[in-house]
């Protein structure tokens, strides 16, 4: 299976059960999606747990006035078919609401960042 899309997954299900956190296993790439992620304002904060060889990292959600900050994501760019997008043809989601995640040159970045820098890369997920 495609640890990203199981992260965002496990992510949104338990914002919808309205979870204080969330665990799953460590990665590089996971680190960097969620700081993203924290700096957009869809987690409050996340931590590596574990010892040498297991690896956890735990999420805290970000709630407001009770109501998950997380209501859907789409997973775009799968391991069966990767999807590209250039600076120019990225739109925003949802008006403004959500978020595009890309995986650029430049990093682990929003279509808002993209923007701005003027660069493109793979359409990871949406989140709004």
């Amino acid at each position: 299976m495609d640890p990203i899309s199981d992260m965002i997954i496990r992510i949104k299900n338990a914002s919808d059960s309205k979870k204080e956190s969330v665990v799953f296993p460590y990665s590089k790439m996971k680190l960097a999606i969620l700081d993203t992620l924290m700096k957009s304002g869809f987690v409050v904060s996340f931590g590596k747990k574990g010892k040498k060889v297991v690896k956890f990292i735990e999420v805290v959600l970000a709630y407001e006035n009770g109501e998950p900050k997380i209501h859907g994501v789409q997973r775009i760019s799968k391991t069966s078919k990767r999807v590209y997008q250039k600076a120019k043809d990225i739109r925003s989601v949802r008006n403004g609401f959500g978020a595009l995640i890309l995986s650029t040159p430049k990093g682990i970045i929003t279509d808002k960042m993209a923007r701005t820098d003027k660069v493109g890369g793979e359409a990871l997920f949406k989140i709004w």
